[in-house]
């Protein structure tokens, strides 16, 4: 058995994440202590307190994701004599990327932790910069959902209002941002996420049963993530991981945009600076990962969204989610 070990994404954040871990094994504790220091302040009581809010923000769901999934790997190694190096690869979907890089040996945990911070930050002005939005789309393929993109209207951006001083500094290619809608995410079989101006991704989603989604569903997040509405935020990803100290990962890495297995820093770093805009392939991840031998997924973290995506990419291949104390008898038995 050929095993891949996977890392959640931003939504699979919820208050307690981590909290019976760090009461049950100090290996964990150390970790999210670690995490704390290296962002000088306490997101473990974020993690573990809340509020939701606060959680949710994405400089704090983040780097609390990353902290989680980490501390239950640390868990799997001291408990369970887990060691990554026997896995086959890594893999995580979007922020995991950092997790699996993490993971892997290839950025220290620290560093980490203050990239995330920095990309969620980074993320968050580009939300508050535009009006941007993201949808589900279920029961629909990427051609499907490339079709509903091409036949939405797209609605003409208002006007930059001129500053005091009678010079106008607004956005000169507002009108370029309000057609901004591309595939964000290519999830699953049945389930594609699309990213960009509000307007024009709620046309598309209001318009996408026509071209054989189910249901459009708008997500619940700050702004246009993986569009190039956050250009300014991949502009700072990439100054913040010209000095980021990257290694080669002990196992290949598949990166979200090529779907294909890395393992040199330097194109890691770029395409860490990429995946800000860039698709997130899952699906061809996975089934890349597959085709490559890989026949057993360990999705390591906050929630069990992974798991029940590969499910429906692959329905041979097995599957399971460890976040938790009590997960560790079913990780042994699988």
């Amino acid at each position: 058995m050929a095993r891949a070990i996977i890392f959640p994404g931003q939504g699979s954040q919820a208050v307690g994440m981590g909290a019976d871990l760090a009461e049950a094994f100090p290996v964990a504790r150390a970790v999210f202590e670690e995490v704390d220091e290296a962002l000088e302040r306490p997101l473990s009581q974020i993690m573990w307190d809340g509020p939701s809010d606060k959680l949710t923000r994405t400089d704090n769901a983040q780097p609390a994701l990353m902290a989680h999934s980490i501390a239950m790997l640390r868990v799997l190694e001291t408990e369970a004599g887990f060691d990554i190096a026997d896995a086959a690869f890594v893999a995580g979907h979007s922020l995991g990327e950092y997790s699996a890089l993490c993971a892997a040996g290839a950025i220290s945990l620290k560093e980490t932790a203050r990239l995330l911070r920095k990309r969620g930050e980074a993320m968050q002005r580009a939300s508050e910069e535009n009006d941007g939005a993201m949808a589900a789309l279920i029961g629909v393929d990427v051609e499907g959902a490339q079709k509903a993109i091409d036949a939405a209207p797209v609605a003409a951006a208002a006007p930059s209002a001129p500053s005091a001083n009678g010079n106008d500094d607004g956005d000169g290619d507002s009108n370029s941002k309000a057609g901004v809608c591309v595939i964000a995410n290519d999830n699953a079989p049945g389930q594609v996420v699309i990213s960009g101006a509000r307007a024009r991704v709620e046309a598309v989603a209001a318009g996408a049963k026509e071209h054989g989604a189910k249901m459009a569903k708008l997500l619940a997040v700050a702004g246009a993530f993986h569009s190039p509405l956050m250009a300014s935020a991949a502009e700072a990803m990439q100054a913040a991981l010209k000095n980021a100290k990257i290694g080669a990962p002990k196992i290949p890495l598949y990166a979200n945009v090529t779907a294909a297995q890395t393992h040199d820093p330097e194109t890691i770093r770029k395409l860490l600076v990429d995946q800000v805009t860039g698709r997130v392939r899952w699906t061809q991840s996975i089934q890349a990962m597959t085709a490559a031998g890989c026949d057993a997924f360990v999705e390591v973290g906050s929630g069990k969204v992974l798991a029940g995506l590969i499910k429906r990419i692959d329905k041979e291949a097995s599957a399971i989610s460890v976040g938790a104390p009590g997960d560790l008898d079913a990780f042994a038995k699988f």
